[in-house]
């Protein structure tokens, strides 16, 4: 019996926070300090691209 995949907890939470970054990088660039600006949207990207790998469906393999 294998046991629950928690993948789409782990996605659901990159997204939150990878949501959380973006809006710390309009923050910021609206403060005009670009490289916080900068460091949380690559956070925040990389982040995001963690949440897409994780609520996507996975293959099914033979």
């Amino acid at each position: 019996m294998r046991l629950p995949s928690q993948r789409r907890a782990l996605g659901a939470l990159f997204l939150v926070l990878a949501l959380f970054f973006a809006g710390i990088t309009w923050a910021a660039a609206a403060a005009g300090v670009w490289p916080v600006a900068l460091a949380a949207g690559v956070l925040g990207a990389w982040l995001g691209a963690l949440a897409v790998g994780a609520l996507r469906r996975p293959r099914v393999s033979e």
